[in-house]
């Protein structure tokens, strides 16, 4: 079914949602098409009786779950883009996204490991002999990744923040080389 209508802002609205959605104003249009589709999913589901939740947080994982499959390209986003988008605290935006992690853990499986996917890809190695570095504003991703090598195996050294750092995490190559291999991408090499 083809939906279509017209949503009337000026030109602050515009500047304000663009820059809270991190896109140009010429790029807005498809972009807050990619957020009116869960929302109106939301509402479907409600009316339905598929989705009648009782508590405010149900709602908010919820809708969570269904922008992480249509606005975030099938990603979890970081605890920033949460708090733009929803209006809260780092802290709420953190818990929010772990509870959204936990609750629809099955549906999110590919999110989840497509997240995973793209750190490890932006990883950058100190040496041929690592660590690895990456630097991310998501300890619920770094959680994930930790997860994920406990499932390997419960001897791999764990991913750290990177001691001074405020959101730069090391992993041992050891573990990254670990890591891409259950996720099935190609390791990245060093470059001196």
């Amino acid at each position: 079914m083809n939906i279509q209508f017209d949503v009337d802002l000026n030109q602050q609205d515009i500047s304000d949602i663009s820059l809270i959605l991190g896109c140009e104003e010429a790029q807005l249009p498809a972009v807050l098409s990619n957020y009116a589709m869960p929302a109106l999913l939301e509402y479907l589901a409600m009316a339905r009786g598929q989705k009648a939740f009782k508590r405010g947080s149900d709602i908010l994982e919820y809708r969570l779950f269904l922008l992480i499959e249509h606005a975030f390209s099938g990603r979890v986003p970081d605890e920033q883009t949460v708090s733009k988008i929803f209006q809260t605290t780092a802290t709420e935006s953190r818990g929010l996204i772990r509870s959204v992690i936990s609750k629809y853990q099955y549906l999110l499986r590919g999110a989840i490991d497509e997240t995973l996917k793209d750190v490890l890809a932006n990883a950058s190695p100190e040496s041929a002999a690592g660590p690895y570095c990456v630097t991310m504003n998501s300890v619920n991703v770094i959680e994930e990744l930790n997860k994920k090598l406990a499932n390997i195996d419960g001897t791999l050294t764990s991913i750290a923040k990177k001691r001074g750092s405020v959101s730069t995490y090391e992993i041992s190559k050891s573990s990254y080389d670990e890591l891409c291999g259950a996720l099935g991408i190609a390791p990245v090499t060093y470059q001196p």
